[in-house]
């Protein structure tokens, strides 16, 4: 017959009890808890994937005002600073004006502008000692010949890689780009016979000051319609290819050096 437990042995046994489970639990809770080394992910964001997929006119990856060059020219043509971008546009249209319309010439208004010029100096600088004022101010301007230097260096190396260029269209390794220079040189023939060359470089001018501020405003959608007018044009393209280029014979290929 078993003896009945004592008081004390129920206390101390039920401590006892709810203390190992409890040290259980926690072996349990230690071993679900071991802290994960994290894994970073080599996969690319969801953001970071969106933004590669999203279409930019002329493969662009950088804000507008970067693509333009930055700095002050950039400035001028996203109007940042409307009184300055006024002041360019309105006096390319002003000496539009004075060369087309009023048929002035270059030669003639560069002539009148110095005779004017020399003649207020002139007149200033006499006159000066009879109505008791300072003579006129006037700076001297000379150019350094590390200006000039840079000047033929930058003219130089554009010169040469327009000539590399040139080149390698005329070498018939590339039919899409020989084509696309030949489509862009008969427009500029075609356009060249509807105006001038000082009509043509004040439209180019505008253009320049009112494209991309346009562009940079309504990126957006010109890109979404971009997208598109490029697609359709690549279906198009991939037809001509096709039952033109394709037949036409290339010229030939260098072999490449094999290592």
């Amino acid at each position: 017959m078993a003896e009945p437990e004592s008081l004390v042995d129920k206390i101390y046994g039920h401590h006892a009890s709810s203390s190992s489970s409890d040290s259980d639990d926690d072996k349990k809770k230690s071993k679900h808890d071991v802290v994960k080394p994290k894994v970073e992910d080599d996969k690319p964001s969801t953001h970071d994937s969106v933004k590669s997929k999203i279409f930019r006119l002329f493969g662009r990856e950088k804000p507008v005002h970067k693509v333009l060059g930055g700095g002050k020219p950039a400035d001028v043509l996203l109007w940042r600073n409307k009184k300055i971008s006024a002041s360019v546009l309105g006096g390319a249209t002003v000496l539009w004006v004075f060369f087309e319309l009023l048929e002035y010439h270059l030669i003639t208004l560069v002539c009148h502008l110095l005779i004017l010029s020399l003649a207020v100096f002139f007149l200033w600088s006499n006159a000066s000692t009879f109505i008791n004022k300072s003579p006129p101010q006037i700076p001297k301007v000379q150019l350094s010949e590390r200006t000039v230097l840079d000047l033929a260096s930058a003219l130089r190396i554009e010169l040469n890689r327009a000539y590399h260029i040139l080149r390698d269209i005329a070498s018939g390794r590339d039919l899409k780009t020989f084509l696309g220079v030949i489509a862009v040189l008969w427009i500029v023939s075609v356009v060249g016979k509807w105006f001038n060359f000082l009509t043509l470089f004040y439209i180019t001018f505008v253009l320049l000051h009112t494209l991309p501020v346009i562009y940079e405003k309504y990126d957006v959608q010109i890109d979404a319609f971009s997208e598109k007018a490029l697609i359709e044009f690549k279906k198009q393209y991939a037809v001509f290819d096709a039952k033109v280029l394709s037949k036409i014979p290339k010229g030939p290929l260098k072999e490449k050096k094999k290592d």
